[in-house]
């Protein structure tokens, strides 16, 4: 089926005009509406945006259809960043975050157990306490593939047991299960030509706030400053400031991203892992 049946067939009326955007990814054109529609197996990206945007804390493109096979949402217009728009988001995302998960590793409503983060396996399975759940799932995973696919030795991977041992000094009991976007690096960030970040691509989980944070200063986002900055005031104005020293952890957030780099492209994600794991033991 081509992207411009499955989207009638979802939509229910007739398409115009298919452009393609990327790989998988289209532009989609009614008489009078734009839509996006790209390939996505199952139904964790649906039922993560539709949990995102739930209390429209953030700007989420909205779901029009999907069959397990493809999904089709909003088409977001983009433009240049502004310091307005990003401190807007930093705020959404705060009372995002606040919103909630019944546990650590909870999935959204009605998405699976076995998800998807990019190309690369992610299991949603409830855990009591985040340095259980981080480690289990977030961790041990994707040591193990770069193992089994010879990236890294086994001698390599123990480095990483003991970073499991010391996850507990980095979470503190009042931390609650915060609802995370979980991908939320900046290519999943669209900024509108309406003013707004737009979030897309969600991993979505049950989580440590810190995850989604430190994510963000991964790869780079543009006016991260502003965007922190409004994120941290309106925490703290909500009631639930984040814990002293939130920036000097950031390692210990991005080693899951990095090993899930490492797991799908190889040794540079690899050696950026390993160095990661063993700052976090000099912390």
């Amino acid at each position: 089926m081509t992207a411009g049946e499955a989207a009638e067939r979802l939509l229910g009326y007739r398409v115009d005009d298919v452009r393609p955007l990327s790989s998988g990814v289209y532009a989609v054109t009614t008489t009078d509406r734009h839509f996006m529609i790209k390939r996505s197996p199952g139904t964790s990206e649906s039922a993560g945006l539709l949990w995102l945007s739930t209390h429209d804390d953030v700007a989420v493109p909205r779901v029009h259809g999907s069959d397990g096979e493809w999904l089709v949402t909003d088409f977001v217009p983009t433009g240049p960043p502004t310091t307005g728009a990003a401190e807007a988001f930093g705020r959404g995302l705060a009372a995002l975050h606040l919103r909630g998960a019944d546990t650590f590793g909870t999935a959204p409503p009605g998405g699976p157990v076995d998800a998807t983060i990019g190309l690369a396996p992610l299991r949603n399975e409830p855990c009591d306490d985040w340095p259980t759940f981080y480690l289990r799932h977030r961790i041990e995973p994707y040591v193990r593939s770069c193992v089994d696919q010879g990236l890294m030795t086994v001698r390599q991977a123990n480095v990483f047991d003991s970073v499991g041992e010391v996850l507990p000094q980095f979470c503190g009991r009042s931390e609650q299960p915060a609802r995370l976007h979980g991908d939320l690096w900046n290519g999943n960030l669209l900024w509108g030509t309406d003013g707004q970040v737009w979030l897309i691509d969600p991993a979505a989980h049950g989580g440590h706030r810190e995850t989604d944070l430190a994510m963000l200063r991964l790869f780079g986002t543009p006016l991260l400053g502003h965007v922190l900055g409004a994120y941290a005031e309106a925490a703290e104005n909500a009631g639930s400031p984040l814990r002293a020293g939130w920036q000097g952890r950031t390692d210990v957030h991005q080693l899951f991203p990095l090993l899930v780099h490492a797991a799908l492209f190889g040794s540079g994600y690899t050696t950026e892992a390993l160095s990661t794991a063993r700052r976090i033991l000099a912390l």
